[in-house]
Parts: structure tokens; C-alpha cells; sequence
């Protein structure tokens, strides 16, 4: 073998064990990635999650908001991602406790029984009001002691909260998505699917309630978010009872 036919096949071995390195780079990286992922989200290879899906408030029993079907498909699609599969169940047929799969909860108290639920076990210091049907006080926030009220189209709130239950290592965890209209449930559930890596990195497999404000969705939709404060500790912490009036 001369000279030339020698460095020729040596450069095709080189270029074939270059080619490899890189492949095997590429998949350890890929799947690193998605191990991250599914970590953060609960979901292992081939588990099932539950998508709860609460009622149009104008509709009927079984009417879904157009925004909050374009939250389920943002949602779906982070599910697909993770090598899972979603199963969709109405608001007032998910009567189970949670913990054994993922579960996304969409919609605010008023139009979703299982949001309702969740706030009053898993997040006592938050109030939402349900009972103005308008007004400025429709569909607002009471966090601890601090009130957010929605600005139709201009400005709006939605909470976005990875809430687990018990010390237990397989626990799977609860995502709400509680916003003051239905488009800032789709605009919590863009943000999620557009941060979950560095929200991973932050909180790792832990809780946390962010309060997010969607800024002029009649103009840009629910594109333009804002973090507006993590409320973990505030959003858990049971709002103190009143103290009775002294005569």
C-alpha cells in the first residue's frame, strides 16, 4: 500500500470515527435534554397525564373556550415532546386525588371545580374572586394582602403554579393554569412551554406559583408576558383568620 492509498483510508477512518463521536455526542445531549424535561414535567417514557379542561362561562356544561383549546394544544404539545401520552377530562368528572400523573388544570375557579379544589388545598393564600360579574373587582386576585384586578384587554393576570404533594420520589406534579380570562390561560401555557428549561434549572423538581401579567392581549394576544413576582410562600401560606370585633 503506498503512501497516497494509505492517508486516503485513513482519512475516511477518521472522518467515520468523527462522524460517530458526534452522533453519540448528538444523542447523549438530546437525551440528557429530555431526561430534564420529563423530569421536570413528571412524565417518563410512555405515562399517561391528565388534561382537566373547565366549561365556557357563556357556553354550556360542556363548551370549552377557543383560547383555552389553543392552551390544550400548547399543552399536548410539550406532552408529545416527553414521549407521553395526555388523556382530556371535563373539570367535573376528574374526581380523583392527584399525585399518580401529571395533571394540567386549565381555567380559573368560576368555570373549573378542580382549579377551585386545588386553590383551596394547595394554595390557601390566594382568593379569586367569583362573585362579581362586573366591575372592577371581576375575576380579581387577593394574594396574601395584595389585590390584582383585571384591565380588559389591557392588562391581566394569570397564575402558573408546578405544585407536588408528600415527599414521595415517583410523586407526579399538578400545573395550574388559573388566569382572569381565557386567553391568559393560553398566555401561561406559551410561557411554560417557552421557559420550562430555565424554570427547570431553577426550581428543579419543586413547587412554585409565579404571578405572570398579560400585557394588552387585545393588541399582541397572548404573546407578551410579564413576570410580575414568584408568590410560592405567599400563595401556600393560609390567610390568617379575622379577629372578631371587640365590643
Amino acid at each position: 500500500m503506498n503512501d497516497d492509498v494509505r492517508n486516503i483510508v485513513l482519512g475516511v477512518v477518521a472522518a467515520g470515527v468523527s462522524a460517530s463521536l458526534g452522533w453519540l455526542a448528538r444523542t447523549y445531549l438530546w437525551r440528557r435534554k429530555l431526561r430534564r424535561m420529563q423530569a421536570f414535567f413528571g412524565l417518563p417514557d410512555h405515562s399517561e397525564s391528565l388534561l382537566v379542561v373547565n366549561r365556557g362561562v357563556s357556553g354550556g356544561e360542556l363548551s370549552v373556550m377557543r383560547h383555552d383549546v389553543f392552551a390544550l394544544l400548547e399543552l399536548s404539545a410539550l406532552i408529545k415532546d416527553c414521549r407521553a401520552h395526555a388523556q382530556v377530562v371535563a373539570h367535573d368528572a376528574a374526581r380523583q386525588g392527584f399525585g399518580e400523573r401529571t395533571e394540567f388544570c386549565l381555567g380559573g375557579p368560576a368555570s373549573n371545580r378542580r382549579m377551585a379544589a386545588h386553590l383551596s388545598s394547595l394554595l390557601p393564600g390566594v382568593r379569586v374572586n367569583v362573585e362579581a360579574e362586573s366591575g372592577p373587582d371581576m375575576g380579581a386576585f387577593r394574594i396574601g394582602p395584595e389585590d390584582y384586578r383585571m384591565d380588559s384587554g389591557r392588562s391581566e393576570y394569570v397564575l402558573l403554579a408546578r405544585l407536588t404533594a408528600g415527599e414521595r420520589r415517583d410523586t407526579r406534579p399538578v400545573f395550574l393554569f388559573c388566569g382572569q380570562r381565557s386567553i391568559t390561560n393560553q398566555a401561561a401555557t406559551r410561557y411554560l412551554a417557552r421557559e420550562h428549561v430555565r424554570l427547570a434549572r431553577k426550581y428543579g423538581s419543586g413547587s412554585f406559583v409565579l404571578l405572570l401579567k398579560v400585557v394588552n392581549s387585545q393588541a399582541y394576544g397572548p404573546d407578551v408576558v410579564e413576570l410580575v413576582a414568584d408568590v410560592t410562600r405567599t400563595a401556600r401560606t393560609p390567610v390568617p383568620e379575622a379577629e372578631p370585633a371587640q365590643s
